[in-house]
């Protein structure tokens, strides 16, 4: 029996991403993709790369989620909209819901009415995550940060940190503003949410569970870009560290040697490494006592819609890269 999916949002580009990944999983069939406004059109209307691949049509119709014929939901939803969703509207209660937005990240924000939510990072909560019934999947920025500071919190190396990272366009939604357009994007970056973005409070959540004396929100310093490209995310972290580059080249190894998507390299890395994979790839760089992490991901794939897919695969106990092996753009 294949895995009944649904998608709530599918016409952003987290939507249409997921979309492409689960048409072409093994193991799932779909039952419906919801969009309000774009009912009744095809899929190749919004996401025109499918046009040959299917011939499914947007719905408004809600009963799939309600009559239970899902096995998982996925809400691609705008951040804040899917505790709207549902508080709204009824869910089977046997249909597992992984969520891609932000409302459920939080262990204080994690539950609505019976339901709760798992944070959905593989590398530090498979067990939870196969045993789970709903998912909120990490956020972009988070996943890479995260995956690049993680051994050190777990060995209690973690001091405070600063961060930079700079993501592609399509971090931004599909949604048209004054830093979307190509005319502004091309040839152009610019910091925003200088020390206060929205992932931050996800990120020390996760520190905090491997480290609870030396991982602080407070610690983490993270200045944002945005860059001139449409996909990917390069973070580079700097901290005070006494180490040796090789031990902490083997505790990285250590630490991610179980891991199918994160891998550590010994050479320098660069984002088209992870670019259209489910990879996350960590470099370090060692200069005195600086310590520098590099980690770069897809932010659509490992950042949003293939973590999402990793997840749902650990829930079902199915082949954990099903649907997921993916190959880069090299050029």
């Amino acid at each position: 029996m294949k895995i009944k999916a649904g998608i709530i949002g599918g016409a952003g580009y987290t939507g249409g991403e997921l979309i492409r990944l689960l048409l072409n999983h093994p193991d799932v069939d779909f039952s419906f993709i919801h969009s309000r406004s774009n009912a009744g059109k095809p899929l190749y209307s919004v996401h025109q790369d499918l046009l040959g691949d299917t011939d499914l049509i947007f719905t408004n119709d809600l009963a799939p989620v309600q009559n239970g014929n899902l096995d998982v939901l996925f809400l691609c939803l705008g951040h804040g909209e899917s505790r709207k969703f549902l508080s709204e509207n009824t869910v089977a209660e046997h249909t597992k819901i992984i969520d891609l937005a932000n409302d459920f990240r939080l262990s204080a924000q994690s539950t609505i009415g019976k339901r709760s939510f798992v944070y959905g990072l593989p590398e530090i909560n498979r067990k939870a995550i196969q045993s789970a019934h709903d998912i909120a999947n990490p956020g972009c920025f988070a996943t890479a940060i995260q995956l690049g500071l993680l051994p050190l919190a777990k060995a209690g190396l973690l001091e405070e940190v600063y961060t930079t990272g700079i993501t592609g366009s399509t971090g931004a939604g599909q949604s048209l503003s004054s830093t979307a357009h190509f005319s502004w994007r091309a040839n152009n970056i610019q910091a925003y949410k200088t020390l206060t973005h929205q992932h931050l409070g996800e990120i020390a959540q996760s520190l905090l569970q491997l480290s609870p004396s030396s991982s602080r929100e407070q610690q983490l310093n993270f200045v944002p870009w945005r860059g001139d490209f449409t996909r990917g995310i390069f973070i580079s972290s700097t901290i005070h560290c006494e180490r040796p580059y090789e031990e902490l080249l083997r505790l990285y190894k250590a630490f991610y040697k179980d891991q199918l998507f994160t891998i550590v390299s010994d050479v320098p890395i660069f984002l088209k490494q992870v670019v259209n994979t489910n990879k996350c790839i960590i470099q370090l760089e060692k200069v005195g006592t600086k310590l520098v992490v590099h980690s770069i991901t897809d932010n659509l794939l490992k950042g949003a819609c293939g973590q999402a897919v990793q997840n749902m695969n650990l829930i079902f106990g199915i082949d954990e890269a099903a649907g997921l092996r993916l190959k880069a753009a090299g050029f």
